[in-house]
């Protein structure tokens, strides 16, 4: 496991060369912003005088510019290799960033929970596929009910017990399935053995009256975050090996494979050689920390083919002590050790508690002032955004728009 210190030695050089930011410092307004309207303004989505400077901290940000170039890029880059992109909405959360996936060319979008499939195809979003298989009476009756809704749904197993589960459902709601076979593709958390285990499974899916087999899901998470592009790409080429020869199996046994699905962000110009069909990408449309040290093809130091499109806004709100201030970015809003300071690599940030975290510095260093406004990258995207209830998108300064995110106020059921 990575060091606190090797991790911030691996990312000092990506946080250089990141976007600088204009640090802002508390001020007051002889007029004052409407604090008591601030929810009503949102609903009409009335941003007029909406500045990072009257937002509730901590709260997240998105640069509308580098995140749209992020999605532009990944559809860009990825129709050049022939592959497809059904972008993983775990790390977002949101509609409005799904839509504008499926505006650039994304063929689907790829879900964690039952709840993230039930809120897109929701909002009239179609080829939504669950990459966890369900075992449970609420997973199975839901994901029958979605699949019954919404056809164009799919969803994943890696067992004939639960497919014979399924099956029960299906036939007491009249109900017919999408579904695909999970195989082992390095992470031994789900998956069932390649080779004749998987053909058998998928052969039981298709040989169902309410069930259509559509392909197979091998994720390598292993290689998403493997440092180095050339060793990321053998080590992608290694997991997925035998995902391949179940492919060529299942093929040779006359079962029509439409979907070989797998990848990752740091796999994205790796896994068209491995023959996957579509990629689960979602980090792209962000990044984190975690992601700019894994290295790129042509920077082998710092991954910088997406740009770092998501920060947490976050106040000095004491500064007591020599070489450190404290912010409101603590435990409860998802601060980590590897988190970085937009603009100031040379911050190291730290944790004081629920509601508070830490900034530190060395004699010499610049420093921030009590009452200054900082924007800080998470270290894992999918983890920060589960704390926070909506996106603020930012152009420079100004806010244009506000996002909600599936979280605390989202659905019930996750």
């Amino acid at each position: 496991m990575t060091s606190r210190r090797g991790f911030l030695s691996a990312n000092a050089a990506a946080m250089a060369a990141l976007t600088s930011v204009k640090v802002r410092a508390a001020k007051t307004s002889s007029t004052g912003f409407p604090y008591t309207e601030f929810e009503a303004l949102i609903r009409r989505r009335d941003f007029r005088d909406m500045t990072k400077d009257v937002l509730p901290t901590p709260c997240m940000i998105v640069d509308q510019a580098i995140f749209e170039r992020n999605v532009k890029t990944m559809a860009e880059r990825t129709k050049a290799l022939g592959i497809d992109v059904r972008p993983h909405v775990k790390i977002h959360k949101s509609v409005d960033v799904a839509k504008l996936q499926m505006a650039h060319g994304a063929i689907g979008l790829t879900c964690a929970t039952i709840a993230e499939a039930e809120l897109m195809s929701g909002a009239g979003l179609k080829n939504v596929m669950w990459t966890k298989q369900p075992a449970s009476r609420n997973a199975i009756e839901r994901a029958v009910a979605l699949s019954k809704k919404d056809p164009t749904f799919s969803f994943v197993v890696d067992d004939p017990l639960v497919v014979d589960w399924i099956e029960q459902a299906a036939e007491a709601e009249n109900a017919r399935l999408k579904m695909l076979v999970s195989v082992y593709a390095g992470l031994s958390r789900q998956g069932i053995e390649n080779g004749q285990p998987a053909l058998e499974l998928a052969q039981k899916v298709a040989s169902s009256k309410r069930m259509k087999f559509d392909g197979i899901m091998a994720y390598s998470g292993f290689a998403s975050h493997t440092h180095g592009w050339q060793k990321r790409r053998e080590q992608s080429a290694k997991d997925m090996a035998q995902a391949r020869e179940t492919v060529e199996l299942c093929k040779k046994s006359g079962l029509p494979v439409n979907i070989f699905t797998g990848g990752s962000t740091g796999t994205y110009n790796i896994d068209h050689e491995n023959g996957l069909t579509e990629l689960e990408a979602g980090s792209y449309v962000f990044m984190d920390t975690a992601y700019f040290a894994v290295g790129g093809k042509d920077n082998d130091a710092t991954y910088t083919d997406f740009g770092g499109a998501l920060t947490i806004l976050t106040t000095v709100d004491s500064k007591r002590h020599p070489n450190q201030v404290t912010i409101d970015y603590g435990n409860k809003a998802g601060v980590r050790a590897t988190d970085a300071v937009k603009g100031m690599p040379w911050l190291e940030v730290a944790t004081q508690g629920a509601e508070y975290g830490l900034l530190k510095w060395k004699d010499g260093s610049s420093e921030p002032k009590l009452g200054d406004r900082l924007e800080i990258y998470c270290t894992t995207l999918d983890n920060s955004t589960n704390y926070y209830d909506r996106y603020y998108v930012a152009q420079g300064d100004r806010i244009v728009d506000v996002w909600p995110i599936m979280g605390r106020s989202g659905a019930a059921q996750r």
